[in-house]
């Protein structure tokens, strides 16, 4: 009878759990955290002497993923962003010893190895915990812990890596085996194509993410990577197919399992991107007409590009303004709880109020301890420097910050040398800051040095950046009337076209070639270095509209359809 009483109670007691996990799971996934807190209350006042519902780690995960909130919210919240951090490390260390109060009964009944698991699970969010505090030493204690007992998330201690400037680890650990859950966001698919597209290889930022697409379809996470394809497109110059992606990514009610990431950041991002895409569209406009402003097609669009613009700033402005943890995921740079890339907060900061931010980013010099990304702190005041029109000091910074990332390479300081593969979405922005603060020099050399490395870098970017390249056409083959439209039509856009160079320049090369009613454009460039930039990159027309256009996008290595256009 005494068996018989014991087989039920623990039939009843997993029955519990089960009941209680899967009703805790619903109200997670609604974003109903009060309630998931309620039942792991109530779980805990059973005062089980083995935490098999995990009370105590759980409560630590639902108080950080709700961090932002307050009491007023959620009654178990604190009343700031650093109450409740403290408060999510509290139920961490009470778990460490509960299990500790307990060992001694519970391996006698379960074997002395049965503490492992629970103390790894806790060891998992306490490297969340302290990474997010900003206290990597800690975190990288916990997730060697973690390693060395096969419990680690590659893509959780890849975010750590990226946050410390280890951007080739990074991208090692995200690509690694990940544990994944189904009908879940899977964080590495995000997070990928930003490491790629700071590595300038945003053609396969865009078809991985393609893949990830089409292989998962429309479960939670759809939305995420649509904005990591929206991003992927934007970067590399492909601004209508980022704008359709971004408006697929709007559309869709985004479901946040297994993520501490919010339908906030998701709305955010969105329309951060979305200020960026029409930002660029505007400056495509005067890329494809140097003369735009005498045209009334031209001037239009602008008008409706910044109308639109306007309003979508607005949104973000406020947004951002009511985000309470806005310098921990926003201004400190590559946290692993952020949603947007460095260069984004820079776009985003550089039409806030400099002097403020000026101010802000010199203290980050001065006190972020993380020494990869002190360089990045060092941009930003730069860029905002020369924003605020003191182009002299601006030079000076990049000045400064180019000759130490060239003579720290000689002295074999590792910590200070730009990571030339992982990293030329960095060098592009500092080239590119150096190239505009030194544009009304006289003797224009700097400016010269500076936009070539600059095109050498990144070209997809050149375009948009309002930086003209200088560069040396060669047109070869097929010369008819349609031929001579789109050349004609090329050479409107804002691109110095030189016929003899007094130096090294980047040169382009189109090879016409006519196949029945259909024209074909062979095209490639070389950098003023004679590096390969663009190579047999071939356009099919039938028509010359809109041809040279396309063309000169093609010069910058900037993707786009490969049908024929008629």
């Amino acid at each position: 009878a005494n068996f018989t009483n014991m087989e039920l109670y623990g039939k009843r007691f997993g029955d519990l759990l089960e009941i209680a996990f899967a009703l805790r799971q619903c109200y997670e996934n609604i974003e109903m955290p009060d309630y998931s807190m309620a039942v792991l209350d109530k779980i805990d006042s059973y005062h089980f002497p083995k935490d098999f519902a995990g009370v105590y780690y759980e409560r630590a995960w639902t108080v950080h993923r709700n961090r932002f909130f307050t009491s007023d919210k959620y009654s178990f919240l604190k009343n700031s962003v650093e109450e409740n951090e403290k408060l999510a490390f509290k139920y961490c260390y009470d778990g460490y010893k509960n299990i500790q109060q307990n060992r001694a009964m519970m391996d006698m009944w379960y074997g002395p190895y049965q503490s492992q698991e629970d103390i790894l699970t806790i060891d998992h969010y306490l490297a969340l915990l302290h990474s997010y505090n900003q206290q990597y030493d800690s975190s990288e204690i916990y997730y060697k812990k973690l390693e060395d007992g096969h419990r680690i998330l590659w893509s959780n201690y890849a975010e750590m890596q990226n946050e410390i400037g280890n951007f080739d680890k990074a991208l090692e650990y995200h690509r690694k085996p990940q544990y994944t859950r189904e009908h879940a966001l899977i964080e590495s698919y995000y997070y990928v194509p930003t490491l790629l597209i700071a590595r300038a290889e945003t053609k396969d930022a865009i078809s991985q993410t393609q893949k990830v697409i089409d292989r998962n379809g429309s479960t939670p996470g759809f939305g995420w990577y649509n904005i990591a394809l929206a991003r992927s497109y934007l970067y590399d110059g492909q601004l209508d197919s980022c704008a359709f992606y971004l408006e697929k990514a709007t559309n869709f009610k985004e479901l946040h399992i297994g993520t501490t990431l919010t339908q906030s950041q998701y709305d955010f991002t969105i329309n951060l991107l979305k200020v960026q895409m029409l930002d660029k569209k505007m400056s495509e406009v005067k890329f494809f007409n140097k003369g735009w402003w005498y045209s009334f097609k031209d001037l239009w669009k602008m008008i409706s590009l910044k109308v639109e613009k306007m309003i979508t700033e607005y949104v973000v402005v406020n947004e951002l303004a009511n985000n309470p943890e806005r310098s921990r995921i926003i201004y400190d740079l590559f946290c692993a709880e952020s949603t947007v890339s460095f260069d984004e907060t820079l776009y985003l900061l550089k039409d806030f109020s400099l002097p403020y931010f000026k101010a802000k980013y010199a203290g980050y010099i001065n006190t972020d301890k993380r020494k990869k990304i002190k360089r990045y702190f060092q941009l930003f005041n730069a860029k905002f420097k020369m924003e605020d029109g003191d182009n002299e000091a601006s030079a000076k910074d990049c000045g400064m910050l180019t000759q130490n990332i060239i003579s720290q390479k000689s002295d074999n300081k590792t910590d200070y040398i730009v990571d030339s593969t992982n990293e030329k979405l960095f060098l592009a922005r500092l080239y590119e800051t150096y190239a505009k603060a030194t544009a009304d020099d006289d003797d224009k050399m700097l400016f010269n040095i500076y936009r070539n490395k600059y095109f050498a870098e990144y070209p997809q970017l050149l375009p948009f950046s309002g930086v003209p390249v200088q560069m040396k056409l060669k047109v070869e083959g097929e010369n008819d009337a349609t031929i001579t439209g789109v050349v004609n039509e090329l050479k409107q856009c804002n691109v110095e076209w030189i016929d003899q160079p007094a130096s090294k320049v980047t040169t382009a090369t189109i090879t016409f070639v006519k196949k029945g009613s259909t024209y074909q454009a062979m095209i490639n460039v070389k950098d003023a270095a004679g590096n390969p930039v663009v190579t047999d990159e071939q356009m099919l027309f039938k028509k010359a509209d809109n041809i040279g256009k396309e063309i000169a996008l093609r010069l910058f290595g900037i993707g786009g359809e490969r049908g024929v256009r008629n």
